[in-house]
């Protein structure tokens, strides 16, 4: 069994820490682009080339050049959150964040819903399930 058999504590505070402030990569799977270009109601294109960019042989969400936040991040809050990519759907449930109780606790230094006092205890079988989505 693994370390956190018992579940973890989390709860997202929609604080928008987690989608930007510092530069990296929403990778977006053929599921994804399906799923935002719905929610967006636009075609997959359009999503493509107004929203997206090519990384190798990989497609990333854009971030602003500014602070590097997603393009989606509005106010602090994820403007298209029903459609969201499998990666932010996942989060913080990533198998290097749960790879240890270490790694679990450096996580929240960075994601204030981690451990907090409002956070819901995630049962095991859930943790799994994002663990294998994000896979």
């Amino acid at each position: 069994m693994p370390w956190y058999e018992k579940g973890l504590k989390f709860k997202c505070t929609e604080c928008g820490k987690c989608c930007g402030g510092a530069p990296g990569y929403v990778w977006l799977t053929n599921s994804d682009i399906q799923r935002l270009s719905e929610h967006l109601n636009i075609s997959e294109d359009e999503l493509i080339k107004k929203y997206c960019r090519q990384v190798g042989n990989r497609i990333s969400l854009k971030e602003r050049a500014v602070n590097y936040n997603c393009i989606f991040l509005v106010d602090s809050r994820c403007s298209v959150y029903e459609g969201r990519p499998t990666q932010c759907r996942t989060y913080p449930f990533w198998g290097k964040n749960v790879a240890s109780k270490r790694a679990w606790e450096e996580t929240s230094l960075e994601c204030e819903g981690i451990n907090s006092p409002q956070a819901d205890l995630i049962p095991l079988s859930v943790i799994r399930k994002k663990l294998q989505e994000e896979e």
